[in-house]
């Protein structure tokens, strides 16, 4: 079984937590049972999560060697300038090693999403942007840290698709059975 589960912002990417006070987990959201998270996302990103009750199926989704993109829409404080774009692309050195080069892109106009619960925080004097990222490999906060190497902090990051898998119409909190 494979389901695509749109994750809403501060949700864990399990079922449980030990936290004091607890925060909020995939168990709030009537998902199948025996099915696990193929892969994470942060507590702090939205969308695109596929879970899974194959654990053959969960490690083909989520091992480098098999290079399925990951993409995501991802808001950045700033205003993106052509050198900043070119270093996404070639890759950034971060205190873990250089990055692979990423596929990044303006999006013009912004996407539209659902709001976000607490809203980004909106600054008349600073301005932002939106840019797509595709990704074939998946280290831990990466999209945040290649994005800060550059200058321009994310304020919002939504996993759109995973390899063939895309969110589509998924509003946050909702799931469907896709395999």
């Amino acid at each position: 079984m494979l389901i695509a589960f749109n994750k809403p912002f501060n949700v864990l990417c399990q079922f449980t937590d030990r936290s004091q006070p607890p925060r909020a987990t995939l168990a709030g959201f009537g998902l199948p049972p025996a099915v696990y998270a193929a892969g994470r996302l942060d507590y702090d990103s939205e969308g695109l999560l596929l879970l899974t009750d194959d654990g053959g199926l969960a490690h083909q989704l989520t091992d480098p060697r098999h290079k399925a993109d990951k993409t995501y829409w991802v808001q950045v404080e700033g205003t993106v300038t052509d050198a900043q774009l070119q270093a996404l692309r070639r890759g950034v050195l971060l205190n873990d090693g250089p990055t692979l080069p990423a596929g990044v892109e303006r999006l013009e106009p912004p996407p539209e999403l659902w709001p976000r619960t607490p809203p980004v925080r909106f600054r008349k004097t600073v301005p932002d942007a939106w840019l797509a990222i595709t990704l074939r490999e998946g280290r831990n906060r990466q999209v945040r840290r290649m994005t800060a190497a550059v200058g321009l902090p994310t304020l919002r990051l939504v996993r759109i698709s995973m390899g063939a898998h895309a969110i589509g119409d998924l509003q946050p909190g909702q799931w469907r059975q896709i395999g």
